[in-house]
């Protein structure tokens, strides 16, 4: 077995999610999940099938987003895993609920912005990922100053009142 780390190659700016799944019509009810859940989100989504002819499976509702997703599928090329790239405005947490309700979804391993490693284990049989490094280590411990810069910038976006 051989241990891999893996950058997700994406813009800056742009959120994902990443997670694992068990069927091929993964990506067909991820798709209608979040169509249904975001009127006029801008997503694409691409799925690394684990057997049978073993394609990366891709949807979505903006192709640049879907070739994107299907780049990063197919880099990552781990069993049952997806990956689905955010259009500019929209935001894990608007979509991380009904993507998790999804029958055929067994793990979420990131939702982010941030730059994100994969750790990847290949075998003779195939790859899988172990997990995740996502963003930064920790500075250092919220101050007083700190935690009202995070409720003003909170309420600022309209996440709080």
């Amino acid at each position: 077995m051989e241990l891999k780390l893996i950058a997700i190659d994406k813009p800056e700016e742009m959120n994902f999610i990443l997670g694992q799944a068990h069927f091929i019509k993964t990506v067909e009810d991820l798709h209608e999940a979040l169509v249904q859940a975001v009127p006029g989100i801008k997503f694409g989504l691409a799925f690394c099938e684990a057997s049978g002819p073993s394609l990366v499976r891709a949807s979505g509702t903006d192709t640049s987003l879907v070739e994107l997703a299907k780049q990063n599928a197919m880099t990552l090329g781990a069993g049952h895993s997806f990956i689905i790239f955010l259009g500019a405005g929209f935001f894990p947490i608007n979509v991380l609920n009904i993507v998790k309700m999804t029958p055929e979804v067994c793990r979420i391993f990131c939702a982010t912005g941030n730059p994100v490693q994969v750790i990847v284990a290949e075998s003779e049989q195939g790859r899988g990922i172990l997990g995740v490094i996502d963003g930064e280590r920790p500075k250092g411990i919220e101050t007083e100053d700190d935690v009202a810069k995070r409720k003003g910038f909170l309420r600022m976006i309209g996440y709080k009142l």
